[in-house]
């Protein structure tokens, strides 16, 4: 026994040593990924919150965690619809007034405790008594103008929640989709701990370094996640995430923003990654100041639709990570509707209509321009795509005798002097907004013109039929009504051409080869990672 004790020392001390050894060998990130057997989603844009709800601005990074952690009352499907989530059932007056939600059976927030219709009536009456950034469309008008469309929240029972409106409103359930719902009493911890009902948890979040780590929900109502750790990294430089994905200490990078068309080919040829392209919304577009000669005249407008060959721009800029654009709707809407006047690349018809407008090419296929002075094609500098759009965009429009003046400024002065009128061509994006028929009101209505006051009508574009059928349309809640009115505005702004629709952005997605079950729908949320599964 005696010479028992000093053996088990020297092996206590050895083990120690070893155990040091291998710390210090594993230093490195892919010892602690295997030890910590952490899932790694990568995004390119700075999470600006992770407040659910009461942020002063809402940003695409930080909704795409918060979908994450969070569910609300009602949700977007695959066509743009709006459907219960935490409802199970949603029941409309006939007059419109009132919306019933019944909410499910057996739903619980992280911390345990069962969601009641006190907790949905809490997080509404909060965001209506604050002036979050998701409390505005929840009101009409501004200043002492300012009105709301709810009238009342009621929650008569556990299980029932009671929205009385003002006056009928078609965008109360698309204005519920981002209210994420939380405990009765909890928005002032949500700011750095956020709980809700969502598949995964809240474990820390290091702003400075923008990580913020979670762990599955063992009891989410549509089942709990597959992947046990998830982490969410901030990797905003575009060779960083190259190389963190070559590396392998990334297993996915939805939709990664900071990469190029030629980087995500790059990435498709490595062995031990997975290249998936998914249909998209969001929508690249050139704006056209109506109000400003010559564009005030249609048939120049339509002539530059036909000047512009957007398919060879989808190939060869964005190496066909995109898709041609008809309307400013997506392709999966319920309400698209694909236009009989679309625009094929057609030269020699961009110079018949020039022609027709009045403006002669003066010298053939001289150098002389058919306009005496350029039009002024407004773009941020700091874009590199945007500029390298302006400039194909600018060729195929000097090629039909339309000479054009490319102007960079910084992004936010950009959108002023747009806002302003102060621009005949724009290239923009829309992320999202696109994604309800009603953005067809917001964006070409006549009482949205732009001032620098606000207002989404930045072609300043007037059509009092277009004005009417919108009207209609954004105040019926009956698809069958709605959908053939739709139909009849996108025939109508595709005629007319205040904005030529250039691409939808396809959904990239670069991943592990073992990461599996990866669907992405054209909304490019995140609510497809609790179904990821890795082999």
């Amino acid at each position: 026994m005696s010479n028992s004790v000093p053996g088990r020392s020297k092996l206590l001390r050895l083990s120690a040593f070893l155990i040091c050894l291998v710390a210090i060998i594993c230093g490195g990130s892919s010892c602690r990924r295997t030890r910590s057997n952490v899932f790694v989603i990568a995004l390119s844009d700075n999470v600006k919150t992770i407040d659910p709800i009461g942020s002063s601005s809402v940003d695409a990074a930080s909704e795409r965690v918060r979908v994450l952690m969070f569910n609300s009352l009602v949700k977007k499907d695959e066509k743009f619809d709006y459907v219960p989530e935490l409802a199970s059932n949603i029941q409309r007056s006939d007059d419109g007034l009132t919306f019933t939600f019944t909410l499910r059976d057996g739903i619980t927030f992280h911390d345990g405790r069962p969601l009641t219709s006190a907790d949905a009536k809490y997080t509404l009456d909060t965001v209506l008594a604050n002036s979050f950034a998701k409390s505005t469309s929840f009101f009409e008008g501004s200043g002492a103008n300012k009105t709301a469309y709810i009238k009342s929240v009621a929650a008569p029972d556990a299980k029932t929640l009671v929205i009385t409106l003002t006056k009928p409103w078609t965008g109360l359930l698309p204005n519920l989709v981002p209210i994420a719902i939380i405990p009765k009493d909890s928005y002032e911890s949500q700011k750095t701990h956020p709980l809700g009902t969502g598949p995964f948890k809240f474990k820390s979040y290091d702003s400075n370094q923008q990580v913020l780590d979670l762990e599955a929900n063992p009891t989410y109502y549509d089942g709990p996640s597959r992947i046990a750790n998830l982490r969410a990294r901030v990797i905003s430089d575009s060779n960083a995430m190259q190389a963190e994905l070559r590396a392998g200490r990334v297993d996915i990078a939805p939709l990664p923003t900071s990469l190029s068309p030629d980087a995500i080919q790059s990435l498709s040829q490595d062995p031990n990654l997975n290249v998936q392209k998914f249909n998209g919304s969001n929508l690249n577009l050139l704006t056209f100041n109506t109000q400003q000669p010559p564009l005030d005249n249609v048939k120049v407008r339509q002539a530059l639709a036909y000047a512009i060959d957007r398919e060879s721009m989808i190939r060869d800029l964005l190496l066909n990570q995109g898709t041609l654009a008809h309307t400013i709707l997506p392709e999966a809407s319920w309400a698209y509707a694909k236009p009989q006047q679309t625009y094929q690349f057609d030269p020699n018809k961009a110079k018949q209509l020039l022609d027709e407008a009045g403006f002669r090419d003066p010298d053939g296929d001289g150098p002389q321009m058919r306009f005496n002075q350029p039009l002024l094609f407004r773009i941020s500098g700091s874009s590199a795509a945007a500029r390298q759009y302006a400039g194909v965009v600018q060729n195929y429009l000097k090629a039909v005798g339309v000479p054009v003046t490319i102007e960079t400024s910084e992004f936010n002065t950009m959108r002023q002097q747009v806002q302003q009128g102060q621009f005949q061509i724009n290239y923009s994006q829309w992320v999202g907004g696109n994604q309800d028929p009603i953005f067809y009101n917001d964006l070409f209505a006549t009482a949205n013109i732009a001032t620098p006051a606000g207002g989404l009508n930045r072609s300043r574009y007037s059509n009092s039929e277009l004005d009417r059928i919108v009207a209609e349309a954004k105040n019926t809640y009956d698809h069958a009504v709605a959908a053939p009115l739709y139909a009849k505005a996108q025939e109508i702004v595709s005629r007319d051409v205040p904005v030529l629709t250039l691409w939808y952005q396809a959904n990239m997605v670069i991943a592990k080869k073992n990461v599996q079950n990866i669907h992405v729908d054209a909304s490019g949320d995140w609510g497809f990672v609790k179904d990821l599964t890795v082999q």
